[in-house]
């Protein structure tokens, strides 16, 4: 994303600021046109906690951590405004530990659900990394990995290093890759983790991986519509 818009970057890491007035002033020295990343949003006791949301007033005076308050003030406050153009990026692994404050529409304007490797993403790994399209593969290869790489559960990362290992020959990755996925579908199913999806259901997450990947640059995702909905019906109130 940086690199594509030509914007700074800055990695902020919420355990290292004490208090909302210094959250304020790192806000204060970032460029204009640039992405601030906090990771791991959600394990920072502040912003889940009941206890610790209105931040007891430590918050600002000499406390050791800032505030809920204090962060959203960051994200969209009357400071965040100054020199504008700048973009917020959270990430979790547990989303449902976040204040529906963090969340609402209007603050985090899109939620991107990272899941397991699909067929599609498959397709565009193999791609990417050793140049094959879906035409170049041999059709009972295709099936046989559209039929396992849900049942093997395996993220993008994990199938990455499987074809940079083996990128020098693409018989070899793909052939590895198969093996892999077969390994962890079994794995997976001996240990009662495997989750099995209906047929809809995994056609239902193909077409929407899909019309993701091929939308217009200025395209809203999916994810805006529930909040223009609600733009909209505020509105008509």
């Amino acid at each position: 994303m940086a690199n594509y818009l030509s914007y700074d970057i800055y990695d902020l890491e919420l355990t290292e600021v004490h208090n909302n007035s210094e959250l304020r002033k790192l806000l204060m020295k970032t460029s204009s046109k640039s992405i601030i990343v906090i990771e791991d949003i959600d394990c920072t006791r502040n912003y889940y906690d009941p206890e610790m949301r209105c931040g007891s007033g430590s918050g600002e005076d000499g406390g050791n951590s800032i505030t809920l308050s204090g962060l959203l003030n960051f994200t969209d406050g009357l400071w965040s405004c100054c020199g504008s153009e700048r973009i917020f990026l959270f990430t979790t692994n547990h989303i449902e530990k976040l204040d529906p404050a963090l969340l609402r529409c209007g603050r985090m304007d899109m939620h991107i659900f990272m899941s397991y490797c699909s067929y599609p993403a498959l397709m565009i790994l193999l791609k990417n990394y050793l140049g094959y399209h879906e035409s170049d593969l041999d059709a009972d290869v295709l099936k046989e990995l559209a039929e396992v790489v849900y049942k093997a559960e395996m993220t993008p990362a994990d199938i990455s290093e499987v074809l940079i290992k083996n990128r020098r020959s693409k018989e070899r990755a793909v052939s590895e890759l198969l093996e892999a996925l077969k390994t962890r579908a079994d794995k997976n199913l001996k240990s009662g983790i495997l989750n099995e999806k209906s047929p809809d259901g995994i056609i239902e997450d193909e077409e929407q991986e899909k019309r993701a990947l091929e939308s217009p640059p200025n395209q809203g995702s999916e994810f805006e519509q529930p909040c223009k909905k609600k733009e909209d019906e505020e509105k008509l109130k």
